[in-house]
């Protein structure tokens, strides 16, 4: 530790070492373009997409080139906040047509999804009113229910809207347990009469394992439950967003669920090769966010290159562009599950060095759980493969895992190969562990005829 740290520095530092030492530091890297990837979270690999680019250029070419320069947006900058000389209407434009493109009323554009969500939990849940969440949702609605002033704010299983009482009892109650206690226990008169409201936060598909929301089920409960309306379901559909739904519409829509669903929260960093969000609300919703979302309304909105390229994006989905990427995607991750699974079936390993979800994945993203996620991680990188090691606190202790993200620019031979780099890993673990445990029977057999000749020399001594 430097000597000449101030207290505050010293104490910053400490920490630091705290994690390292626990194998927790985070760091900054930079990706080799050789490298292949398995990584981002690209999907449709749009943001590479020739078509798109083409159009993005010509798009702000247009504006460069416009016959009414002083009515144009500014092209670097927007000047300032929305709420100041930020707006502009191919803002309101884009909005409109995003809006009516997921089959929602109205659409407030935010600089990303973690401002969204901070914007949208902090100020939306009014006083006495209770937020439940999912207890993998994302840590920017975390750090908006920290800011809001909901009277409670309480976790439900992932993933599981209703289960037994004795599954109930072993952990975190299902989403219909939860919310029956609390139209039932101390203060429950008000939520079942409907002057309180509950509000439910859940993700369309959840980056880390790549599993989809119930959200059929998750519908039904609320409104069975709270069947005066005052049940309002949030969903954050930045994984859904281009991948799920007629022309990646998102799952809301797939499921047919546009006017059942409170809020929608839509990225465009992922799928959509973008940056940026839109909150997908009623009239009466985007009108309150304008008032009193901070990270909309204290913040510079975005420039006119970064709205030019949620329009293109829009545009090539809206043409149907994606459908063909879709079909070549799902075809990827079909026979990656199926070469996995040929892996494991074949070497069938100890759960703790390589294990699967079974069933076939419903998303682009496949976790390879192990406790040794960045050894895999560094042998596939060295055979020129960009995957992650996802471990604690990113994800719970003994859940660590090794995540592959696929893209419909990705080839069934660089599949095969990343594959094949994940089962010679395999193959050298298992050895390395197979010949640490001869070595121990070993040492515990020599450790036997050492007791029993000392007994001897004891016996003897007598």
């Amino acid at each position: 530790m430097d000597a000449d740290l101030t207290s505050l520095e010293a104490k910053l530092a400490s920490l630091l070492a705290r994690r390292e030492s626990r194998s927790q530091l985070r760091r900054l890297t930079t990706v080799s373009p050789d490298m292949v990837d398995f990584s981002s979270n690209s999907y449709l690999s749009l943001s590479s997409h020739p078509d798109i680019q083409r159009a993005y250029l010509a798009l702000l070419s247009s504006h460069i080139n416009s016959p009414s320069p002083a009515t144009a947006p500014p092209i670097l900058g927007s000047g300032g906040s929305r709420l100041l000389d930020g707006n502009s209407t191919f803002s309101e434009s884009l909005e409109r047509d995003i809006a009516s493109f997921h089959g929602a009323p109205a659409g407030l554009l935010f600089n990303s999804g973690f401002d969204a969500n901070v914007g949208l939990f902090s100020c939306v849940p009014q006083p006495n009113d209770v937020i439940v969440y999912d207890e993998l949702i994302h840590a920017s609605v975390h750090d908006g229910m920290k800011l809001s002033r909901a009277a409670q704010r309480l976790p439900f299983r992932h993933n599981t809207v209703s289960t037994n009482e004795d599954a109930a009892a072993k952990g975190l109650k299902c989403l219909d347990a939860l919310i029956r206690d609390l139209t039932t226990g101390s203060g429950g008169k008000d939520i079942s009469d409907g002057k309180r409201n509950v509000f439910v936060a859940v993700e369309g598909v959840y980056s880390m394992d790549g599993d989809v929301a119930p959200l059929q089920e998750v519908v039904e409960c609320v409104e069975r439950r709270l069947p005066k309306g005052n049940g309002y379901i949030i969903v954050d559909e930045a994984h859904s967003t281009g991948i799920f739904g007629a022309k990646g519409r998102g799952l809301v829509c797939q499921l047919g669920l546009e006017n059942r669903i409170f809020a929608r929260v839509h990225t465009f960093g992922k799928a959509m090769g973008c940056s940026g969000a839109i909150v997908l609300s009623s009239h009466t919703t985007r009108a309150y966010l304008i008032n009193y979302a901070r990270p909309l309304i204290y913040t510079t909105a975005m420039a006119l290159p970064s709205l030019a390229s949620i329009k293109v994006t829009y545009d090539f989905l809206i043409n149907g562009g994606q459908e063909p990427l879709m079909r070549n995607l799902h075809d990827l991750m079909r026979q990656t599950h199926n070469l996995l699974q040929s892996i494991c079936t074949h070497y069938n390993p100890p759960v703790d060095l390589l294990r699967l979800d079974p069933s076939p994945p419903k998303s682009p993203i496949i976790p390879l759980f192990t406790a040794h996620p960045r050894s895999l991680a560094q042998h596939c990188q060295r055979a020129g493969f960009m995957v992650r090691p996802i471990v604690a606190p990113t994800v719970p202790e003994r859940s660590e895992r090794v995540r592959i993200c696929l893209h419909a620019g990705n080839t069934v031979a660089e599949v095969q190969a990343l594959l094949r780099a994940v089962e010679g890993w395999l193959c050298s673990r298992m050895q390395t562990e197979t010949q640490e445990l001869a070595v121990d029977l070993a040492i515990g057999r020599t450790s036997d005829a050492n007791n029993v000749l000392q007994e001897e020399v004891e016996k003897a001594k007598l």
